[in-house]
């Protein structure tokens, strides 16, 4: 990890660079992947998958009783732990629901909002090395409390061209029936357009690499709306003196094996802790069974040293990282103060891996900085607000020649007539 000493704010956003390819690079694969699932449909999954995951797929949709059967491919303590973790991230998510908002804004006028459930949402989620099966909670929780209608899943086929049974059985408990076995640029296009088989949706859901965020953001050029730009994975930890700089790398290397172009930041006010953690993150590297892959992603991370507590704010709220740890004396000041992170983990007993699985909290957040204008997914996500208003005679009187007023300045004269018309007729009536 390169460790850099008090870097001066107008090269902070260089320093914090996220290793990325340029949207541009990718975006003609995209549209070429798009333009043939759109012509071709289920010809075109098969296709990109025998092409892209190595595998021929007879049947695009995972039957239902091999839905039901994954209860009996995985181990028993996994199942629990599932359940567990459900239960959690239930309990989270069911108490983001809000009430019906009425108020009488003027005598007579009477406005309220209402919530409804998006009617038909896509549910993406990774496959390959590492099978999210996590995802499948943080996505179908919150959609099937919200009351969407049709909840649609997909994910790509593991090396023998079977879905990885964690995330079949999750899919199930959660109540998801209709699994498809498609991954990559082309289960967000056919999330976008519909195929034979793959019905399509109003809004896509779910983390991907950088190809399936691309894709996601060419679905909203054809009114497919999406959860947030959320491309490869990312921790920002603070850490002082008084952390401990084992936990501190297991944490850095928690997510640095996500994949190589995941980014893991140290920002410290202790030289002594940044020599600490590197020489711990070498040790526990040297161990991991995804060694590989997190070594590379290392190879993009830093390690910060600044002057205080004040200095490191800023610069983490410039970063926005997805993830933000805080092993820190003064933890509160981190807490209260933070702008731009995706989920905040507070003390050294709150690993980002909680949040990740089973604390209850929802791991599907933006990166790549877009925390300054996104949140990450909540109930919310999944339902769309409608307001109404109903005014009476004596509302309308009031409020007529105020908009009366306001139209005729715009110059909208059908937008005063709208109004003069009623007004007339009850000035006619009394």
């Amino acid at each position: 990890m390169e460790k850099i000493l008090y870097p001066a704010p107008k090269k902070w956003p260089e320093l914090l660079r996220r290793p990325t390819q340029p949207v541009e690079e990718i975006e003609q694969t995209v549209k070429e992947i798009f333009s043939e699932v759109r012509t071709k449909g289920d010809g075109a999954l098969k296709k990109y998958t025998h092409l892209f995951d190595g595998v021929d797929i007879e049947s695009i949709q995972v039957s239902q009783s091999e839905l039901r059967s994954a209860v009996t491919d995985i181990d028993p303590s996994l199942a629990a732990a599932i359940r567990m973790a459900k239960e959690n991230i239930t309990s989270f998510h069911e108490v983001q629901r809000s009430e019906t908002i009425r108020v009488e804004t003027s005598p007579g006028v009477n406005c309220w909002q209402v919530k409804r459930p998006i009617q038909k949402v896509g549910i993406y989620i990774p496959g390959g090395s590492a099978p999210l099966f996590s995802t499948v909670l943080m996505l179908a929780i919150p959609a099937m409390l919200a009351g969407c209608e049709e909840i649609v899943l997909c994910t790509p086929p593991g090396p023998k061209g079977k879905v990885d049974p964690a995330i079949l059985y999750t899919a199930d408990l959660c109540g998801i029936n209709k699994v498809y076995s498609v991954g990559g640029i082309q289960a967000i296009a056919a999330l976008t357009y519909g195929t034979e088989t793959i019905p399509a949706v109003y809004k896509i859901f779910g983390p991907g690499n950088q190809f399936v965020t691309a894709a996601k953001q060419f679905a909203t050029k054809y009114g497919v709306a999406i959860d947030m730009p959320a491309g490869p994975s990312e921790l920002l930890v603070f850490a002082d003196d008084s952390a401990r700089p084992d936990f501190i790398a297991a944490d850095l290397l928690s997510q640095a094996e996500h994949g190589p172009d995941s980014q893991v930041i140290l920002v410290s006010t202790s030289e002594d802790m940044l020599d600490e953690v590197a020489r711990e993150v070498d040790l526990q590297l040297a161990v991991l069974p995804r060694k590989e892959i997190a070594a590379k992603a290392i190879e993009n991370s830093k390690l910060i040293l600044v002057e205080n507590s004040e200095i490191a704010l800023r610069l983490i709220n410039d970063h926005g990282p997805e993830h933000f740890i805080v092993n820190s004396r003064d933890e509160g000041y981190f807490a209260d103060n933070i702008q731009n992170a995706g989920s905040v983990f507070v003390g050294p007993y709150s690993p980002e891996s909680a949040g990740d699985y089973a604390s209850g909290t929802n791991h599907t957040l933006p990166t790549n900085g877009y925390t300054r204008q996104y949140s990450g997914v909540t109930l919310d996500s999944f339902l769309k607000s409608i307001s109404f208003q109903h005014i009476t005679r004596e509302g309308l009187k009031s409020l007529g020649p105020v908009v009366e007023i306001m139209a005729t300045a715009e110059g909208l004269m059908a937008h005063k007539n709208a109004v003069s018309i009623r007004l007339k007729q009850l000035a006619e009536n009394e």
